[in-house]
């Protein structure tokens, strides 16, 4: 029942979210300076062909005006048209959030295996030089922001040794025809392992540097909830029985340990999600965050609020599921 009440508690407060994004970068992008009518039309246009395209766009009206027509549409499911790119800015963003989301994932995988390996080695090996390399490892990989990290990984596995691709998603000369945007999740459903390698070669260094840090974090939450546990009296318990201490970390300390990470891994996917933006573009990528940044250079308004408000969507539900989850996980509220 709690977790009935707390599950439509935060649809409610999601719903709130949304709009109050709605309404931040609605308002934000309109009195930024800057006005997109001027970039679209040569020099020589006239006021009647500036005021043309205002009316097209509805630029002509109030900014409430705009912003109740546009939500009212959203609502309905049109966000509109871009005006760089005069397509539904639905399509567009459905076009290529796929790409950001399968970039997000390898990275979210690829820093749970990283940190947690990382954490469960420390615990293994504590008190000793291991431990201590580790913790010296994993600050410096705090330190340094995804973007450094992808300039880095740019210069040693893509420059001085070639040993992955630096830009794009897929390259154009393999001739696969793709049937969805998914292409990492359909080529593995199509059993095309010579393609899966090719979208590999191009994801990993991007998603390499968006988990670096992110693994960093949790090797340090993971680490000290392993080490909490190892004091626990259900751990001294199983010495006595004469486990060996991984078996001890794997099957007693870390299931117990693992609840407060997996919060802390539902978080910071979001600011992961976010940080696609600038990994992005700097390698090239055919996802929403490299489109994102187009947008706001173009001034494209109907397509910065139609990609604000699918990253606020995604943030939103990220969290409302690792929140159930963590609810279902836990005794004490699975049981309330």
């Amino acid at each position: 029942m709690l977790i009935v009440r707390a599950l439509l508690t935060r649809l409610a407060t999601t719903f709130v979210t949304l709009f109050g994004a709605a309404v931040i970068v609605f308002v934000v992008i309109r009195v930024v300076p800057g006005n997109p009518i001027a970039m679209m039309l040569p020099p020589g246009a006239t006021d009647a062909d500036i005021a043309r395209l205002k009316a097209l766009y509805g630029l002509d009206k109030s900014i409430p005006e705009q912003f109740w027509i546009w939500i009212g549409n959203v609502v309905q499911g049109d966000f509109g048209t871009s005006i760089t790119l005069r397509q539904p800015v639905y399509d567009l963003v459905v076009g290529r959030l796929p790409a950001t989301l399968e970039l997000s994932i390898v990275a979210l995988i690829i820093a749970v295996l990283l940190g947690g390996a990382a954490a469960m080695t420390a615990t293994l090996y504590r008190g000793s030089k291991v431990e201590g390399g580790i913790d010296v490892a994993g600050g410096i990989a705090l330190s340094l922001p995804d973007f450094l990290w992808g300039l880095a990984l740019i210069l040693v596995l893509g420059v001085v040794w070639p040993l992955f691709h630096i830009s794009g998603r897929v390259s154009p000369s393999l001739g696969f025809d793709f049937q969805s945007n998914f292409y990492l999740f359909e080529a593995l459903v199509r059993l095309r392992f010579d393609v899966v390698l090719n979208l590999a070669s191009h994801m990993l260094l991007p998603a390499l540097a968006l988990a670096i840090p992110l693994a960093a974090i949790i090797l340090r939450l993971l680490k000290q909830s392993l080490k909490e546990c190892m004091h626990q009296d259900y751990v001294t318990l199983a010495r006595t029985k004469g486990y060996p201490e991984r078996s001890i970390i794997l099957r007693e300390a870390l299931p117990n340990a693992i609840l407060p990470t997996l919060t802390l891994i539902g978080v910071q996917f979001t600011f992961l999600i976010g940080g696609t933006v600038i990994i992005e573009r700097l390698f090239s990528y055919e996802g929403l965050g490299n489109m994102a940044i187009d947008a706001v250079i173009n001034r494209d308004l109907p397509l910065i609020q139609g990609i604000v408000i699918v990253f606020a969507l995604l943030f939103t539900m990220v969290n409302l599921v690792v929140d159930m989850t963590y609810a279902a996980l836990n005794p004490r509220l699975r049981h309330a």
